[in-house]
């Protein structure tokens, strides 16, 4: 799911519902295909529900079409009650749905819960599927099988002031330490003002700066995965990240209890010079404070005209193992999924599409996706494909080790080296 930040603010709910779910293998009724009756589903419930609602309608009344006798029972599933149903769902198949949108970093544990259906062979024949962004494909396979198609992506870049850059005479940063100088040099000219607003919470808005340097999470071999966030390139981008914090751009008594919501908040306030906010960030920032006077540029990396890579957050659409319908929902999941309906949901929601040459039209048509398809384009990252990841997010692993580092507690080694102990101990766990 958009860590879409649309996403972001449900995203822990999701995670500690994969480390609560079930595992089960005895769940499986996907060697039944009924033909008719009744096909269940359960998306997501936005903010603004209608213009979704509309564009599934009108998939759902195709779908009914093509297939006589068939009927598609949609349900919106409110976020704060959701991880119950779901966990229900895998403890008992009457209740579950034939068809699922789910966050993208649960793909692993609800594989791991035996909750979603091996589509592999399926996703290898639709023809629409050799479009898909390699990171979105990423986010739906785990052990090199697929257990859905995905719906939509969400990445983050760098949205700045103009009228503050052009009043102060600053160039738009072209490296990681050009964004750290400006920065401060915003707060220096304004002393009302961060410079770059962050956030101690805000671990997808960190993870770029470990990422820029070479930097990993970790490092997997057959699904068997051990903690990288200690190393000396991920601990330069944890240094890079934590220095941040300070009077001089953004005090730590102020930013270091802040998330990502916090962090485009300020800054659509009018109260930061930048900040770093994903796709799903625009329509807060244009009914903000500073509409007309901030543009977006890919996040720069360490080295000038580099992009730093950005987490691919997003959410998917996934067939449950417990299904009856196994062909009726496969159908509907390639269905909700399509390039005309990942169209017609950036039309409506502002959801960015995972199929490349759709997402290069949607650039195309509005100017202010283009920063977004670039940082995409220049190779955005994943976390990794283990159901321990729902335990290491839930649990704050990494806004800890962030935290601890911001308030002095702890030198940045230490603070890694703690963190990389309880990954590995999750990740050891999760088998």
């Amino acid at each position: 799911m958009k860590q879409s930040a649309r996403f972001a603010p449900a995203l822990l709910t999701a995670l500690l519902l994969t480390a609560c779910a079930p595992q089960s293998s005895s769940n499986s009724a996907s060697d039944e295909d009924d033909k008719g009756g009744t096909v269940r589903v359960w998306l997501f419930q936005e903010v603004g529900n209608k213009p979704k609602e509309k564009v599934v309608d009108a998939v759902t009344a195709d779908f009914e079409k093509d297939h006589d006798g068939v009927r598609v029972d949609v349900e919106y599933i409110p976020v704060e009650t959701r991880a119950q149903r779901v966990k229900a769902a895998f403890n008992d198949p009457k209740s579950a749905p034939d068809v699922m949108e789910y966050g993208n970093t649960d793909t692993a544990g609800y594989v791991h819960d035996g909750g979603l259906l091996d589509v592999t062979k399926e996703f290898g024949a639709w023809k629409e599927a050799k479009d898909t962004d390699p990171t979105a494909r990423q986010s739906v396979t785990v052990d090199g099988k697929i257990y859905g198609a995905p719906l939509y992506v969400g990445v983050r870049a760098l949205y700045y002031r103009t009228d503050v850059f052009d009043e102060l005479g600053l160039a738009v940063p072209k490296t990681m330490a050009e964004l750290a100088t400006s920065a401060r040099a915003v707060r220096t000219a304004k002393p009302d003002l961060y410079g770059l607003a962050v956030g101690g919470v805000y671990t997808y808005g960190a993870l770029p700066f470990v990422w820029a340097g070479g930097g990993e999470l970790a490092t997997g071999d057959g699904g068997s995965y051990t903690s990288a966030i200690d190393s000396p390139a991920a601990q330069k981008g944890i240094k890079a990240y934590t220095s941040l914090f300070s009077d001089d751009n953004c005090p730590a008594a102020k930013c270091a209890g802040m998330g990502g919501n916090d962090t485009i908040t300020v800054f659509a306030a009018g109260k930061a010079g930048m900040a770093i906010g994903g796709d799903f960030s625009h329509a807060a920032v244009e009914a903000g404070k500073v509409k007309g006077k901030y543009a977006v540029v890919p996040l720069p990396g360490v080295t000038p005209g580099s992009i730093a890579p950005a987490f691919a957050g997003g959410n998917n659409i996934g067939v449950l193992k417990s299904t009856a319908h196994r062909s009726l929902a496969v159908d509907l999941m390639q269905r909700l999924a399509s390039k005309e309906t990942q169209s017609s949901l950036f039309d409506a929601m502002g959801f960015l599409p995972t199929f490349t040459d759709v997402r290069d039209q949607a650039a195309a048509e509005r100017p202010y996706v283009k920063p977004f398809v670039q940082t995409l384009s220049a190779g955005a990252k994943f976390v990794p494909a283990s159901p321990a990841w729902s335990q290491i997010d839930s649990s704050l692993v990494l806004p800890t080790m962030f935290q601890e580092v911001i308030s002095g507690k702890k030198k940045v080694p230490a603070a890694a080296e703690d963190a990389a102990a309880k990954m590995d101990d999750a990740f050891g766990s999760a088998g």
